[in-house]
């Protein structure tokens, strides 16, 4: 009876949007996706005469690069601050405990929004804008950075360093197995770079320099060559990094003093410095306890980077309100970004939970 609640629940919500929508002649299928967008997209090279369904690809695109940014530099930020937390240093403490109280506390889109507008928007000007080494240029209107760009060749070259990196793997697997069978120290990771920069080496001369590096130039009002990080990207990427890092770093500090005291006395016991007993023994244990929790920080932090629509970041949430302030239907499209949003959140914790998988104990489920 529950389930045929629902299901009538459901039908009645379908039916009264599908008659809204007809009454409205709004479409109720999906061929506006294929319609001219007639908006362009700042900061890329999207033109208005593409379909809507490329706009939001640029958006989901946006969307995705900010995410695995920030979560890469946020479980970074995240665990320092938190061994930080523990530390014998007074001083160290005292600051990491400074950052987590006050940053945990303050809302997201504060942080954003300050980072947007205090900081990014305060730079000076393009006329004064800073340089370094003249390779570097920032103002008011971004970062530009030095880039490399292909020429003819580079798709050889991208084969090689692949393959390289296959070899590489194999590699460190082989010297993995070794070390597991003779207790000889791997150096696995000396190995793997060592194979990926020979190869890397001989691809870039067998195929004939195919890469160069772009510096940016700044002329009167403007910047040439390199590469742009824009303003409103760096104030999203920080303020959710220092943000979710807040909240890892008490995921963090919670797994390590979760971790038996008989443990880090047995490997003193054993003569290991403060820094093996962090790495073989603490560490790899207590990350153990933080990878679920850890997790449903990674997805906070995918989820709010909608939030980029305050300060104009064109991701996924901002183009698709364009989209639809531009005539696309919005039932459809709100649609679509929870979809996308969904299949972002999966993914996150498929990846959260085959690394929880990995590091399970032997004979635990």
């Amino acid at each position: 009876m529950f389930a045929a609640a629902v299901v009538a629940g459901l039908w009645y919500l379908w039916f009264n949007l599908v008659s809204n929508l007809n009454r409205r002649n709004i479409s109720t299928g999906w061929d506006f996706l294929q319609q001219r967008a007639g908006f362009g997209i700042a900061g890329t090279d999207f033109s208005p005469s593409q379909t809507v369904l490329d706009a939001l690809i640029v958006g989901a695109k946006n969307t995705i690069t900010v995410s695995v940014l920030g979560i890469a530099l946020a479980t970074v930020l995240g665990v320092v601050v938190g061994i930080a937390r523990l530390s014998t240093n007074w001083l160290v403490r005292r600051v990491a405990s400074l950052y987590v109280e006050s940053l945990r506390n303050i809302p997201v889109l504060v942080i954003i929004v300050f980072w947007s507008a205090a900081v990014i928007l305060t730079l000076p000007r393009i006329e004064d804008s800073i340089e370094w080494l003249d390779a570097i240029v920032l103002s008011n209107r971004g970062l530009w950075v030095p880039t490399v760009v292909g020429l003819d060749g580079v798709g050889a070259f991208w084969v090689t360093l692949a393959a390289g990196g296959v070899g590489a793997l194999a590699l460190a697997w082989w010297r993995t197995r070794r070390f597991e069978a003779t207790g000889r120290p791997h150096h696995r990771l000396l190995w793997a770079v060592g194979v990926v920069v020979g190869v890397a080496a001989v691809g870039y001369v067998a195929s004939g320099q195919p890469l160069v590096v772009s510096l940016p130039e700044r002329t009167a009002r403007s910047v040439t060559g390199g590469r742009v990080v824009s303003p409103e990207f760096t104030a999203l990427l920080v303020g959710l990094v220092v943000y979710t890092a807040s909240h890892i770093a008490e995921i963090v500090r919670g797994s390590i003093q979760a971790v038996p005291r008989g443990q880090t006395e047995a490997a003193t016991a054993v003569g290991l410095s403060p820094f093996q007993r962090l790495r073989y023994v603490v560490l790899p244990q207590a990350f153990r306890i933080a990878i679920p929790p850890a997790s449903n920080q990674f997805l906070n932090l995918t989820k709010n980077s909608s939030l980029a629509i305050v300060i104009g970041y064109p991701e996924l949430m901002r183009v698709t309100r364009i989209a639809i302030g531009n005539g696309s239907p919005a039932p459809q499209s709100l649609a679509l970004l929870m979809v996308v949003y969904l299949a972002l959140s999966l993914t996150i914790s498929a990846a959260a939970n085959l690394a929880n998988r990995r590091l399970q104990l032997a004979g635990q489920r």
